[in-house]
C-alpha cells in the first residue's frame, strides 16, 4: 500500500507540474497583461513600469523559474487586477463554487439514479423511452443556452427567480438546473445500462426464487453489482463540474471560482488562472483517488488486486 500511494503522490506532482506547464506557457502566447490593464493607448514608459513591477519582462522560461521557485516556498502570486494573494481572491470565492457543485452533483445523482433504474426496470416500454428521450436532450442542450431559456422564463415572464448573484436560496435554482441537467441525462443512461447488465444474471433469479421483493433485489442485490461503473462516470461528472459551473456562474453572475477564472482570463490575470488551474488538477486526481477507493469498496477483488500490487 505504502508504495501504491507513493506512485499516486509522484503521479499527482507530474500531473499538477505539466498542467502547469501547459497554462503557463499558452497564457504567456495569449497577449500582453500590461495591454490588457492599462489600454493600448498607456504611454511606454507605463506599459514597461507594468512589465518590469510583475516581472514580465524577462524571458518566458527566466519568468518560469521564477515562478516555479516561488512555489517551493508557498508563494503562488499576486493577481495583478488588485495586488492581494492569489490565495485570497481565489479561497473568497471557493465555498460559493463549493456549495453550486455540491447541489449540482446531488441533484444529478437524485434525479439521474432512479431515473436510469426505472428505465432498466421498465426497458422497452413508455416509460423507458422517456427517461431516454430526456436524457438524451439534457445532455445535448448546451448549458448556456439552457441559462438563458430559465432567464427568460422564471426571471422575464414569470418574475419568480432572481436574474443572478448570490442573494438567498432563490439565487441558486436556476444555477443548478443548469448545472445538473447535463449530468442527469448522462447518470441516467449509465445506470440504466449497467442495471440491464446484471437484471438477467442467476444471482438475481435466485434472490427472486428466495422471495424477497422486487426493491429488495434491485436495492441490495441489482445495484451493488452494477455499481462500478456508476461510480466511473459520477467521478467523471465532478471532475467536470467546475467546467460547467463556469459557465452557469458566468451567465448568472455567480460569485465563484468558474466566474473568476473566466473574468481573469479576459483581463489576462496569469497568477489567479494559474492557481486556480492547480486548485482544478488537484480536484480531479482526488477525485480519480477517490474513484478507486471506491472500487476497493464495492468489489473487494479490486482491492485485494492492488495490495498484491503493492507488495510486489
Amino acid at each position: 500500500m505504502t508504495s501504491f500511494l507513493l506512485v499516486k503522490l509522484i503521479r499527482t506532482g507530474l500531473t499538477v507540474l505539466l498542467a502547469l506547464c501547459f497554462t503557463f506557457f499558452l497564457m504567456r502566447m495569449a497577449g500582453d497583461p500590461a495591454l490588457a490593464f492599462l489600454g493600448v493607448d498607456a504611454p511606454p514608459e507605463a506599459l514597461a513600469l507594468f512589465r518590469e513591477k510583475h516581472g514580465l519582462d524577462q524571458p518566458v522560461l527566466v519568468q518560469f523559474g521564477y515562478y516555479l521557485s516561488n512555489l517551493a516556498q508557498g508563494d503562488f502570486g499576486t493577481s495583478l487586477r488588485d495586488g492581494r494573494s492569489v490565495t485570497t481572491v481565489v479561497f473568497e470565492v471557493v465555498p460559493r463554487t463549493i456549495q453550486l457543485m455540491a447541489l449540482g452533483f446531488a441533484v444529478s445523482m437524485l434525479i439521474g439514479l432512479p431515473a436510469g433504474m426505472i428505465a432498466a426496470i421498465k426497458r422497452d416500454q413508455w416509460v423507458d423511452r422517456l427517461v431516454m428521450a430526456g436524457s438524451v436532450i439534457g445532455f445535448s442542450l448546451p448549458n448556456f443556452l439552457l441559462g438563458l431559456l430559465l432567464l427568460l422564463v422564471f426571471t422575464l415572464w414569470l418574475r419568480v427567480l432572481p436574474s443572478g448573484g448570490a442573494s438567498g436560496p432563490a439565487s441558486l435554482v436556476m444555477p443548478t438546473i443548469t448545472l445538473a441537467t447535463a449530468f442527469i441525462g448522462i447518470v441516467a443512461r449509465y445506470t440504466r445500462s449497467s442495471m440491464l447488465a446484471v437484471l438477467d444474471r442467476p444471482f438475481l433469479r435466485a434472490a427472486r426464487a428466495r422471495g424477497l421483493s422486487g426493491a429488495e433485489v434491485i436495492l441490495k442485490h441489482a445495484l451493488p453489482n452494477a455499481a462500478i461503473p456508476i461510480v466511473t462516470v459520477s467521478g467523471l461528472i465532478f471532475g467536470s463540474l467546475l467546467g460547467g459551473a463556469s459557465v452557469a456562474e458566468t451567465v448568472f453572475s455567480w460569485p465563484g471560482m468558474g466566474r473568476l477564472l473566466v473574468s481573469s482570463v479576459l483581463a489576462k490575470d496569469f497568477p489567479v488562472i494559474q492557481f486556480i488551474v492547480i486548485i482544478l488538477a488537484l480536484a480531479m486526481i482526488a477525485t480519480n483517488l477517490l474513484v478507486d477507493i471506491m472500487y476497493g469498496v464495492l468489489d473487494p477483488r479490486i482491492g485485494s488486486q492492488v495490495r498484491e500490487g503493492s507488495r510486489a
